[in-house]
């Protein structure tokens, strides 16, 4: 019962959201940790494609289940791995499009930090709906109106 409230609505979409905003969230703090490093190449991952796959997987589960129940069926690509329990592992790739500096760093402060913006905005958005959700069970469960 518990993996099927876990797995119903909008959790599962939720979660992988979640889960790969934490894990872009370290690789941009990584790339603002770099940005006067010479030579530093700013990596990031495919944010449309992560969509993309995201939106082909809850198709998949609508076609299936009728949108409401059943995990997720997300598989792997070059740039993300998912493992047990949520976890996700990024390989990034560099992909700034930003002219080489003089120090050969390709770092683009205003770029990264809107990144870093839309990313925490994404992750701040994942985290309240997934907390709202939580609380929502919470008092069905404990049979409080």
């Amino acid at each position: 019962m518990i993996s099927d409230l876990a797995n119903s609505g909008a959790m599962p979409v939720l979660q992988e959201v979640f889960s790969f905003a934490g894990a872009r969230q370290r690789l941009l703090a990584h790339n603002i940790a770099n940005i006067q490093t010479p030579g530093f190449r700013s990596l990031d991952v495919s944010v449309r494609q992560f969509r993309d796959d995201l939106a082909r997987a809850v198709a998949a589960r609508r076609g299936s289940t009728g949108g409401q129940q059943g995990e997720l069926e997300l598989d792997d690509t070059d740039e993300i791995e998912r493992g047990p329990e949520g976890f996700m592992r990024l390989t990034p790739v560099t992909r700034s499009g930003a002219p080489t500096l003089n120090s050969g760093n390709d770092s683009d402060v205003e770029r990264l930090m809107q990144r870093l913006t839309e990313n925490t905005m994404a992750f701040r958005l994942a985290s309240d709906l997934i907390r709202r959700e939580n609380q929502l069970l919470h008092t069905a469960i404990s049979q409080r109106v």
